[in-house]
């Protein structure tokens, strides 16, 4: 396969960055150097869906560019997942990209060298300690992604990430300050967990605090 070759996934991020890049800021080589390598290490890893494994940083880093427009930080969401699934190291990722991509991939990334495996607190927290919101919003927007396509999974498994984004991930929320990803995340976990009736009730009352708040002095 030729990695080099875009395909509707890499093209729709592209045009969706350049759409949003009126200022010139973005370094599309190195970006697209970034989408080579996720094609080609996640290679022919595959999603629950059945769809190729890379379609999802990629779609993570189509979500991130509404919110943070960095180079660095379109290539760390396309990169979010490589240390920890191929055989690319923190080490490659430095020479070929930069420490601070290095940095918030290695941050995003639960296998350790030492053989232990981070849980989703411990990655949030790190990060909450080390005041690294741009990690923060990836870990969100990639939480995001994948409970927006959760159905190929099965059930208890999808309670199981419903309780973990309402338990770990939406503290995350906070520290951006958005309402609109932080009701999604909570509607869509509760319509895993309690149906959608119960859900659209929870959601309600939780926006009308958020309305409460907003209206206070």
């Amino acid at each position: 396969m030729n990695y080099s070759e875009p395909c509707q996934y890499s093209l729709r991020l592209i045009d969706k960055l350049k759409s949003l890049d009126t200022k010139n800021v973005l370094d599309f080589d190195l970006i697209n150097k970034a989408i080579y390598f996720a094609r080609k290490y996640h290679g022919d890893q595959k999603r629950k869906s059945g769809e190729p494994y890379y379609t999802h940083p990629l779609e993570v880093a189509y979500m991130i560019s509404e919110h943070n427009l960095k180079t660095d930080v379109i290539v760390a969401s396309i990169l979010h997942d490589i240390i920890e699934d191929t055989e690319v190291t923190a080490e490659m990722i430095f020479d070929n990209f930069s420490w601070r991509i290095a940095q918030m991939v290695d941050g995003l990334t639960r296998d350790r060298p030492d053989g232990t495996k981070l849980t989703i607190e411990e990655i949030i927290t790190n990060a909450y300690q080390k005041q690294d919101k741009e990690v923060l919003l990836i870990k969100l927007i990639d939480r995001l992604h994948n409970i927006q396509n959760i159905e190929s999974i099965n059930s208890q498994k999808q309670k199981e990430l419903a309780e973990e984004t309402l338990n770990d991930i939406i503290i995350t929320t906070t520290i951006w300050q958005n309402l609109n990803l932080e009701t999604e995340l909570i509607s869509r976990s509760f319509t895993i967990l309690y149906g959608k009736k119960t859900a659209d009730r929870k959601s309600t009352r939780l926006n009308s605090s958020h309305s409460s708040v907003s209206r206070m002095p």
